[in-house]
């Protein structure tokens, strides 16, 4: 089987003038598909057709996001706002085609990004990579298959002189099933893995997996160094960071592709949302994400813009295995129960999300919208909990972020789900953490005494199901914050990831959610509309059915 998909990209932006300059397993079934009946994507930077006039070019944007980011290293970095940065900087081989927006496209297709072309072998075993040439890192290196080799073996190889335990450990989910790697000549690599995994090419477009960083910037500045010194071969390039205040990236002018239109991005972090909405009516941002629900009325009628999408979001609870009364599946149901969703989605968060009965996360191809689990009913919570043998309840603490993306408004929603559990006898106490902090300390797990965490995570592959859920990924260490462990659903996932055809593969994935969700393993909330507040001088900017997106498509009126 052969894919070849030529390409490709635009950029876009601009800057308004005179403004003062204050402080983004099944895909790759879906892309056989594609293959099979002869037809051709664009690239993962290919212009929007926005219908806003003609793009024009110069110019600073400036973004307000949710929260500080992480690391700038894609290999280390997690959560979606520094995804969102390191998705401007750094590129993959294969990527998500971001240039629809989500209510054109539920699931991106695959496009070439520094792979022109691929070829998988008959048995799914050995995908071969043929690279685009005269790329060049930012630093002013080649791209080529020495330096595709030297990112697998930083990843994968404990051997290699730049093996890097922290990127292998927050990437191990994409090499689980991996083999080998090899370059077969300059513009060509060969990646074996040891079983079939027809989500491999899906995985590796995500970021946080394979995006490409430069081997000179690594041999110079060290493992620890990248992320205050990133260096790809995306349409923009690092120019500075002020902790707490800014990113700035500038435009990469020997980009591969066609260029950006801006001059450069500002991404200023702005954790409470009313400074987000007064730094945008004050003109000193452009874009703010995840606006107060109840200040979108307003800022529609002062005339800007609101955009919004389907991406792949579920915030969730994920109980704690190691909790004494977490253990009881009876509890388990209890709470979902006696979750009132419908009333968070529609009084607290405005509409802006919809209530959440499975864990699967819309835009993928195994969501199914009719499987609604525990709908809200707490004369069965309080059935429940007496049949565990709690008749009057108990007292658990719930941990939670203040902050952070994809994580809307935390600790509001965890004082409704405080409420709402009240009612049924459950007394929670909540644990609030600064985002940064509260994200690197997930994946170590949970004490004994807390009962449950709470995340916004989701993928375009269903294979995330397998990320939070399996026994192979369980805390410390991985996703599997709560240290779920089911042996009957890890084989059920093991199946559906080795599958050989969609249809065997997506009946299993819906087999092992049905067993997650009647065993309670975790308590989905809200998925989330992902909305963005745009000045009215931006143009071309697209939500798509992803978590983050594509600045190349963007630019600014005067």
């Amino acid at each position: 089987m052969e894919v070849g998909i030529h390409v490709f990209t635009s950029g876009a932006f601009h800057r308004l003038a005179g403004r003062k300059n204050v402080t983004v397993i099944l895909g790759v079934l879906m892309l056989i598909a594609v293959a099979v009946s002869g037809c051709a994507s664009k690239g993962a930077n290919a212009p929007a057709e926005t219908g806003q006039g003609t793009p024009v070019s110069g110019g600073a944007l400036i973004i307000g996001m949710e929260s500080e980011a992480d690391q700038l290293d894609p290999h280390r970095g997690v959560g979606w706002v520094t995804m969102r940065i390191n998705n401007q900087i750094y590129e993959p081989l294969v990527a998500e085609d971001l240039s629809k927006p989500s209510d054109v496209r539920s699931v991106p297709d695959l496009v070439p990004a520094l792979a022109t072309s691929w070829k998988v072998s008959d048995d799914g075993l050995v995908y071969t990579f043929t690279l685009r040439k005269n790329v060049t890192f930012h630093d002013g290196t080649p791209f080529d298959a020495s330096a595709v080799i030297f990112n697998i073996r930083r990843l994968t190889d404990k051997s290699f002189q730049y093996y890097d335990k922290i990127g292998a450990s927050k990437t191990f989910r994409t090499w689980l099933y991996y083999e080998s790697a090899k370059e077969i000549d300059p513009s060509t690599v060969e990646i074996r893995l040891k079983k079939p995994f027809p989500d491999f090419l899906r995985v590796l477009a995500q970021i946080n997996s394979l995006q490409i960083v430069s081997p000179a910037a690594i041999q110079k500045y060290g493992n620890d160094g990248l992320g205050d010194h990133p260096v790809g071969t995306g349409p923009f390039r690092f120019d500075s960071r002020v902790r707490g205040q800014s990113i700035t990236l500038v435009r990469n002018d020997n980009y591969w592709g066609p260029k950006p239109y801006l001059d450069k991005v500002i991404f200023r972090p702005l954790p409470d949302p009313a400074s987000r909405v007064l730094a945008l009516q004050n003109h000193e941002v452009d874009i703010i994400a995840v606006p107060p629900p109840d200040a979108l009325d307003k800022l529609k009628s002062q005339g800007f813009q609101v955009v919004s999408g389907r991406p792949p979001h579920v915030w969730y609870l994920a109980f704690n295995f190691q909790n004494q009364y977490m253990k009881s599946k009876d509890v388990r149901q209890a709470i979902n129960y006696a979750i009132d969703r419908e009333g968070l989605a529609k009084d607290l968060l405005k509409g802006t999300v919809q209530p959440a009965y499975t864990i699967q996360s819309p835009a993928n191809i195994a969501y199914d919208p009719s499987k609604k689990w525990y709908l809200y009913d707490p004369e069965k919570a309080k059935q429940l909990l007496a049949k565990a043998g709690y008749p009057n309840g108990f007292e658990t603490t719930l941990m939670t972020s203040v902050d952070g993306s994809g994580q809307l408004l935390p600790v509001p929603m965890a004082e409704w789900i405080q409420r709402n559990l009240a009612a049924v006898g459950i007394r929670v106490k909540l644990d609030t953490r600064e985002w940064i902090s509260y994200l690197s300390g997930y994946t170590n797990g949970m004490p004994p005494e807390v009962g449950m965490n709470q995340m916004s995570s989701g993928r375009t592959t269903p294979y995330f199901l397998a990320m939070i859920a399996h026994s192979k990924f369980k805390a410390p260490g991985g996703f599997n914050s709560g240290q779920y462990v089911n042996p009957q659903l890890d084989d059920v996932m093991d199946r559906a990831a080795t599958a050989r055809t969609q249809e065997e593969s997506v009946a299993l994935w819906k087999q092992a959610e049905k067993i997650v969700m009647e065993d309670a393993a975790f308590a989905p909330i809200v998925n989330d509309t992902a909305p963005y507040v745009l000045a009215p001088q931006v143009h071309g900017f697209i939500v798509p059915a992803e978590e983050w997106y594509n600045l190349s498509t963007v630019w600014l009126t005067k």
